[in-house]
């Protein structure tokens, strides 16, 4: 006999349809799949897509298990579901029927397509300078042989390509290492204050060839202390300052605060807020929500000629993600940008 405990026991959505025709049994998945109350009516009022209805004809005439896909839409997009159907046989033959099991395959489809998406971008991305070095070199072996200006000029040109890659690789690694600790939640007590102001001299440099302003200000007594990976966090803000510098107004400002938030409703409890703001031209609002795709980019010609890779915010988001916290990115068009990361204050 097929109780209902069993069926509520499945992690997925669940059907036992009778010899009758009539759905005998589903679980609490099942019902919210479809969104009303199944039990006792006729399957095919309650499933009416034509490929399961056959499969499940069919595996009650010849008691063979099948397989077909279930289409459901669900907030406006469509979600595919595998549906197993196995024949199911009791001792005392009071229960036959047909048993049916959900599996949500379109988390699958995505995932393949991201992979397939993330290597074709690798691709495009190191197809560039690739291109560029194999053609100077070609040139340097030939024509450019004896021309010391060309060949000065070439090699200047590929020592950048090959920087570029390099600054790939090696955020490539770094993406990768934070996706394989994403579930490992870090422990360590870290000064925010202390982090800051190290990555504020670090970029001095950067900073001064851009005639920018970096200051900081905490409402703060330091030290600032959040749980959380010290390599981590100074990655991600390096990240937002160093992007801010070099994006923001040439000869602008960059302001980098840290405040408390007595409640926020996320973490249902405090919050510390580190900001990193501009003075630069913005960003459309169409690209905010875009940002932290990785390869993303608003401006693909500045961001290369800058050196970045399009897989900085992408590595910043799982990294916040990884410390259970939050970015919040606000930006207006000719009023400058706004990252904002929220990290628990549970220490």
């Amino acid at each position: 006999m097929v109780a209902h405990s069993m069926l509520d026991a499945l992690p997925i959505p669940a059907i036992f349809i009778g010899e009758d025709s009539r759905i005998r049994r589903s679980n609490a998945q099942a019902r919210a799949l479809l969104n009303m109350q199944i039990d006792g009516r006729h399957y095919v009022t309650a499933l009416r897509q034509p490929s399961l209805l056959e499969q499940i004809e069919r595996t009650m005439a010849d008691g063979l298990d099948g397989q077909v896909n279930f289409i459901h839409t669900e907030a406006g997009r469509e979600v595919v579901y595998e549906v197993h159907l196995g024949r199911v046989v009791t001792e005392d033959r009071q229960e036959n029927g047909v048993l049916l099991s959900f599996m949500d395959v379109k988390s699958h489809e995505e995932a393949g397509q991201m992979r397939s998406d993330f290597v074709a971008n690798v691709s495009h991305e190191l197809r560039t300078p690739l291109t560029a070095l194999t053609g100077f070199i070609e040139t340097l072996r030939g024509p450019a042989r004896d021309d010391p200006d060309a060949r000065d000029r070439f090699l200047g040109i590929m020592e950048t390509e090959g920087k570029r890659m390099n600054r790939l690789v090696a955020d490539l690694l770094s993406l990768s290492r934070v996706e394989d600790m994403a579930r490992i939640r870090p422990s360590d007590s870290v000064d925010l204050c202390a982090v800051l102001n190290s990555i504020r001299n670090a970029l001095s440099q950067t900073a001064e060839a851009r005639g920018v302003t970096v200051s900081l200000h905490s409402q703060l007594e330091p030290p600032v202390l959040v749980a959380g990976d010290l390599d981590q966090l100074a990655q991600v803000f390096t990240n937002l300052i160093e992007n801010a510098i070099k994006y923001g107004r040439q000869g602008g400002s960059v302001t980098v605060s840290v405040s408390r938030i007595p409640m926020l409703p996320a973490f249902k409890g405090p919050a510390i807020r580190v900001s990193v703001k501009d003075d630069g031209p913005g960003i459309p609002e169409h690209h905010l929500s875009r940002l932290t795709e990785r390869f993303y980019r608003v401006d693909n010609h500045r961001s290369r000629e800058l050196g970045g890779t399009g897989l900085g915010l992408a590595i910043v988001k799982h990294i916040i993600n990884r410390h259970r916290g939050r970015l919040r990115i606000e930006s207006h068009v000719g009023q400058g940008s706004t990252f904002s990361v929220l990290l628990r204050d549970d220490l």
